[in-house]
């Protein structure tokens, strides 16, 4: 999940938040809108990824 965000274990919750909310940006679904079915299947997927390991890194810290 850190991998994922560039980010390390040693990285603070704000830098977690941040690292999250710039991914998610990057890879949110509906900035692919005007791009195939593929794409968007891709998007979301990779979306959903990025969901599961911020859930997964809350949860590990206690973060709410």
């Amino acid at each position: 999940a850190y991998k994922m965000f560039e980010i390390t274990k040693e990285s603070t919750n704000d830098e977690v938040k941040k690292a999250y909310r710039r991914m998610a940006k990057k890879h949110h679904p509906d900035k692919l809108q005007n791009l195939g079915d593929e794409h968007k299947k891709g998007a979301k997927e990779k979306f959903q990824k990025i969901q599961a390991a911020y859930e997964q890194i809350k949860k590990e810290r206690g973060m709410h």
